[in-house]
């Protein structure tokens, strides 16, 4: 009973020891992890980029931005996070991200999607006023209700009489 409970000990120990250690592993090798938010973006769009292992920040890097600064994130120990403004420019398609911290280098290839821009705020209204065909149509449509309407009173006026 005695031997199980020093084994016990002793694993609980070692787990913490381990737990410990592993924090300091990941800030001794730099970059670890690259996360892009949103994965797909239009041009001219804010993307955040944040990165694990970078405890002092850094800088971060993309053909579809150029260059970012990282900064650390007050109480998440060994991230930061950096924003950039997608060119408005810019191609549709895949882009890598490269980020520089802690003296070292690391590129997630395809990291996120640029699409196309939008045309917003037209609402289909391109042209300035009606053109001569909304016209006609306009004006046919309320020839027809005058003379639908005519009609209809002349009937009724006709049988009020009889």
């Amino acid at each position: 009973m005695r031997n199980s409970r020093a084994l016990a000990v002793s694993a609980a120990a070692a787990a913490f020891l381990l737990g410990a250690a592993a924090p300091a592993a990941v800030a001794g090798n730099g970059p670890a992890n690259i996360v892009a938010l949103p994965s797909v973006i239009a041009r001219g769009g804010q993307i955040t980029v944040t990165v694990d292992g970078c405890p002092r920040g850094g800088a971060v890097y993309s053909d579809a931005f150029g260059m970012a600064t990282l900064s650390p994130i007050n109480g998440a120990n060994l991230t930061s996070r950096g924003y950039a403004t997608i060119h408005s420019d810019a191609r549709p398609g895949t882009y890598n991200i490269s980020v520089q911290c802690s003296g070292r280098r690391l590129t997630r290839p395809n990291a996120f999607t640029v699409i196309g821009g939008v045309r917003g705020g037209l609402g289909g209204s391109i042209s300035s006023g009606a053109t001569p065909t909304d016209m006609a149509i306009g004006g046919g449509l309320v020839a027809s209700a005058v003379i639908g309407s005519g009609v209809f009173w002349m009937r009724r006026r006709c049988e009020n009489h009889a």
